[in-house]
């Protein structure tokens, strides 16, 4: 038995909703800007300001006021005397409207 094509879409919309935000960044600075309404996770370096609002509204069932983006790129470090690159990292703070809130200890 085959889906609907409209099922099918909203399958496929919602796996790539799970892709766009890969994790919560639990740090203190974060944790002090959710005192803000303010949320921080990692990103996919492709993704864009408004596939991640569309993906927090959707998962969350929050509505989202704006998505700020930061790129860190990685640094060249030294383990035992050898060379690594850390990896390149985006991350998203999102800003909620008033009244909305995320738990991110809950999980999905």
């Amino acid at each position: 038995m085959t889906k609907a094509p409209k099922q099918a879409a909203k399958a496929q919309f919602a796996e790539k909703h799970f892709d766009t935000l890969i994790a919560p960044v639990i740090t203190e600075k974060s944790t002090l800007a959710s005192e803000n309404s303010q949320v921080v996770f990692k990103v996919p370096l492709t993704a864009t300001k408004p596939e991640i609002a569309a993906a927090v509204e959707s998962l969350f069932k929050v509505k989202v006021k704006a998505v700020n983006t930061l790129r860190t790129k990685g640094k060249h470090k030294q383990f035992r005397g050898r060379v690594y690159t850390r990896s390149t990292v985006k991350k998203a703070i999102v800003t909620l409207e008033e009244g909305h809130a995320i738990d991110i200890t809950t999980g999905l």
